[in-house]
């Protein structure tokens, strides 16, 4: 089974006002510690800025979207660990989403049976 990880981030404003050679300094570091994730399994699937969506009530906030697979959800923690490591949600606004593979079927199935209380919403 496949484990999944979507991120939604936006820069915060410690990252907009970082200097150039730091932020240059700090994107150097993630890109070093990313080279070894192939080994452990881990697929990047997407890592984009946000499209527009054409029902824009319904879009996220966020700037950017990270779409991840791992081999095992202890592969997932050890990026998340990882992320957290280096300091990132200090420089963005993010918002992760852990999921184990599933289909249709027992989606629909999930959301009949589910039973815990109303999303909150901006027009609830």
């Amino acid at each position: 089974m496949t484990h999944y990880l979507i991120e939604l981030y936006t820069p915060k404003t410690s990252w907009l006002n970082l200097a150039e050679p730091a932020k240059q300094a700090y994107l150097d570091q993630v890109k070093q510690g990313m080279a070894a994730l192939s080994d452990l399994g881990v697929q990047i699937l997407a890592l984009a800025p946000a499209q527009a969506n054409p029902q824009p009530q319904y879009d996220s906030p966020h700037r950017y979207v990270g779409i991840w697979a791992f081999p095992s959800p202890e592969v997932r923690q050890a990026l998340l660990h990882g992320i957290a490591a280096t300091g990132w949600y200090d420089y963005f606004d993010h918002v992760n989403a852990s999921v184990d593979g599933g289909d249709l079927p027992s989606h629909l199935t999930d959301l009949f049976n589910d039973r815990s209380s109303p999303a909150q919403t901006a027009s609830a």
